[in-house]
């Protein structure tokens, strides 16, 4: 064994490490489901949840809530509040757009799929997943390709919805995450 291997054997035990904060976060979390979803609230699928709920953050914890994250995770929560009531403003807009464009008499003329490709400031995984989803969640438009340079490429119903991309939702998902 050479002196990699050692250094990997201990990489490797400290990331299998369980991370107690964000171990007790996720078990908060997928418990609310939990409760919320099943509905049955009798002793044995109580403690079947529970159970449940315990095996899933031993294994997910650190995918929910990776290093660095946790430490910013207070405020982001609080802007992420402010951010969703203007991504369901979009949304409805965008679903308006959409009818209109499904209901109109000369529909096959206004519609021209088209895919367009930008590179996003944004830096953070967590922004620029958040930033694929928003896309993805606005009608007209779909999230088809990002990479970790930040390259999106998105596929838009018509030349009206992908206009505006990125412009306001990348700065408003910048501000939420500080960047």
């Amino acid at each position: 064994m050479n002196r990699f291997d050692k250094d990997s054997s201990k990489s490797a035990k400290r990331n299998r490490r369980l991370d107690p904060g964000a171990f007790v976060l996720t078990l908060c979390i997928t418990s609310v489901f939990w409760l919320f979803f099943s509905g049955r609230f009798d002793l044995f699928h109580l403690l079947l949840g529970a159970v449940s709920c315990m095996m899933v953050s031993v294994v997910t914890h650190r995918l929910l809530f990776p290093k660095g994250v946790r430490a910013r995770l207070g405020l982001t929560w609080f802007r992420v509040a402010g951010y969703m009531p203007w991504l369901f403003k979009q949304i409805l807009q965008a679903n308006l757009h959409v009818l209109y464009l499904t209901f109109h008499p000369s529909m096959m003329r206004l519609i021209n799929p088209k895919t367009i490709e930008f590179k996003s400031r944004l830096t953070s995984d967590v922004a620029r997943t958040t930033l694929a989803n928003s896309i993805t969640l606005t009608p007209g438009t779909i999230t088809v390709y990002s990479d970790v340079l930040g390259v999106f490429v998105v596929h838009c119903i018509d030349d009206r919805s992908g206009q505006d991309l990125p412009g306001e939702m990348e700065e408003r998902i910048g501000r939420v995450f500080d960047e």
